[in-house]
C-alpha cells in the first residue's frame, strides 16, 4: 500500500500537468504559417497572435514584423527583419518569394525587396534593421541588409554595434 500511494500521486500530478499544457495550447493558438495566400499579399497580423518562424518569439511589436510568401501561398511570419533575412537565405524559393515588411513611418505593409533598411533601430531581436519606403543617406537595400545579417554585422553584435553607432 505504501508503494501504491506515491505512484498514484505522481500519476495524478502528471495528468494535471498534461491538462494544463493542453488548455494553454488551445487558448494561445499562435500562427506560425498561414496557407492559401495565393494572391501573395500580406496577411493582416494581430499583436500577440503570431510567432516568428525563425526564432520562435511571440510577435508583439508589429513595427518590425516581416512576412515571406512562397509561390504556393504559404506565408511565414517574423518578429524582426533580421530573422526573416536569415531564414529566407536558406530556402530554395528565396529569389521568388514575396516579402512584406512594415514601413516604420507610416505603419503600412510595403514590398520588402524595394524597402530601404536602417542599421541602428531598436528591434525585437536587436538586429537593428528597420524598414522604410523612401531612401535616406544612411539606409541600405534589401540585399545589403541580408548580407549584413548573415555576416553578423548587426546591432546584436556588440563589437559591430560600436562601429555602427561610433562609440
Amino acid at each position: 500500500m505504501k508503494t501504491v500511494k506515491p505512484i498514484l500521486v505522481i500519476l495524478i500530478l502528471i495528468m494535471v500537468i498534461i491538462s494544463i499544457f493542453s488548455l494553454l495550447g488551445k487558448s494561445q493558438q499562435m500562427t506560425v504559417v498561414h496557407e492559401g495566400n495565393s494572391n501573395k499579399e500580406f496577411v493582416t497580423m494581430i499583436s500577440g497572435k503570431f510567432q516568428c518562424s525563425e526564432c520562435g518569439m511571440l510577435i508583439n511589436d508589429l513595427n518590425f514584423a516581416s512576412q515571406v510568401v512562397a509561390a504556393d501561398g504559404k506565408t511565414w511570419f517574423f518578429d524582426d527583419h533580421g530573422c526573416m533575412a536569415a531564414w529566407l537565405s536558406a530556402r530554395p524559393f528565396k529569389d521568388e518569394a514575396s516579402i512584406w515588411v512594415v514601413d516604420l513611418p507610416s505603419g503600412e505593409w510595403i514590398d520588402g525587396r524595394l524597402a530601404w533598411y536602417s542599421r541602428t533601430d531598436q528591434t525585437p531581436m536587436s538586429y537593428g534593421f528597420g524598414a522604410y519606403r523612401t531612401h535616406r543617406e544612411d539606409l541600405i537595400v534589401f540585399g545589403d541588409m541580408q548580407q549584413a545579417m548573415l555576416k553578423g554585422e548587426t546591432m546584436a553584435n556588440l563589437n559591430f554595434r560600436k562601429q555602427l553607432v561610433g562609440q
